[in-house]
């Protein structure tokens, strides 16, 4: 499915933060159960999720996390995003990159074969291109920490914390959804559940954009070998038959 990337507003939001960002001591998390379309084995991304991931990134994330991993033509992928040529051009556009033939300090328009650029942020957030997998729980963890937010504050050294029950404990990133807060292109509804479900697949597809691909090549080569091992198996039944039993083959 393609849809056209429409101007949105950069939301001054903080992103998502790793327990290394000044936090306080969390424990075990508790993580909510979620089906994506990517989970097992035929799993595949779906495109519609994806490019409304991508615009939950640009809405909530871009202003402090980048995804320095990530070029803005891996958006062009069909087992991706699946974006046009056209809005991938667009889309790179929109950020300003190094312009590595200007002065130190320049920037540029960015073009697809460009990377994501990480943004001059406080605090110094985590890059997004790996965070799936740098977590255990992978997309489930992103899901449950967007939605696990229970209201309760505290102050610490001057430091408004947060508690969320996917971290386990207290964290400095405020809640990142309130309802509403992106406008989708596609007209889905944007509940808090389906943009927190959005922008993790999107992130596990950073992450792991070669997923698809992967398990396609897991499905084959199992089918080759359980073809492979029926053959192997008639072909010794037939060749030993002739040893444990001669007088049939005389």
């Amino acid at each position: 499915m393609k849809t056209t990337i429409k101007s949105v507003l950069v939301a001054a939001a903080l992103g998502f933060a790793l327990p290394s960002a000044a936090l306080a001591a969390g424990g075990k998390g508790k993580l909510l159960g979620h089906e994506f379309s990517f989970d097992g084995m035929f799993g595949a991304y779906d495109q519609g999720e994806l490019q409304r991931g991508y615009q939950v990134y640009q809405n909530i994330c871009a202003n402090c996390h980048g995804m320095k991993h990530v070029p803005f033509r891996a958006l062009a992928d069909e087992d991706g995003p699946g974006f046009g040529e056209a809005e991938v051009k667009a889309i790179a556009a929109y950020y300003e990159v190094p312009d590595e033939e200007g002065e130190p300090g320049d920037t540029r328009p960015g073009k697809p074969f460009d990377y994501f650029p990480t943004p001059d942020a406080v605090g110094n957030p985590p890059d997004m291109s790996l965070l799936a997998k740098a977590r255990a729980g992978g997309a489930d963890y992103i899901y449950s920490l967007m939605l696990g937010y229970t209201g309760e504050e505290k102050e610490t050294a001057g430091t408004i914390l947060y508690e969320n029950t996917a971290y386990g404990g207290y964290l400095s990133m405020g809640p990142q959804l309130y309802g509403d807060d992106v406008d989708y292109t596609d007209g889905t509804e944007p509940t808090m559940e389906q943009v927190a479900n959005d922008i993790s697949a999107f992130l596990m597809w950073a992450a792991e954009p070669k997923m698809v691909e992967r398990k396609q090549a897991g499905v084959w080569s199992i089918a080759f070998l359980i073809l492979f091992a029926t053959l192997v198996y008639f072909t010794n039944r037939k060749i030993w038959a002739k040893v444990k039993h001669p007088e049939d083959h005389s």
